[in-house]
């Protein structure tokens, strides 16, 4: 990936963030709020929401069958092949 694709893909994450967290749950009494509300989303964007470009699943639950279905993933890591990835 790109610089250009890795800036998009965090903007991208970033406008989200401020569209379902900031403004939407606003308005805020302080920065305690927000972090606490910052922590939340973090959690339910990584545990709960379904993402489509990965099979309406959670992305921790992808991630977790991913190296479930691979022996050791350490293994490809340390065998001094290099990764494409």
């Amino acid at each position: 990936m790109t610089y250009r694709g890795v800036n998009a893909l965090a903007e991208s994450t970033i406008g989200l963030y401020k569209a379902e967290c900031i403004h939407f749950e606003g308005p805020w009494r302080g920065v305690d709020d927000v972090e606490f509300a910052t922590l939340n989303w973090v959690w339910w964007f990584n545990e709960i929401r379904l993402h489509s470009a990965i099979g309406y699943v959670p992305s921790a639950e992808y991630e977790h069958a991913y190296y479930r279905s691979h022996n050791n993933p350490q293994e490809h890591q340390l065998s001094g092949a290099f990764a494409l990835h």
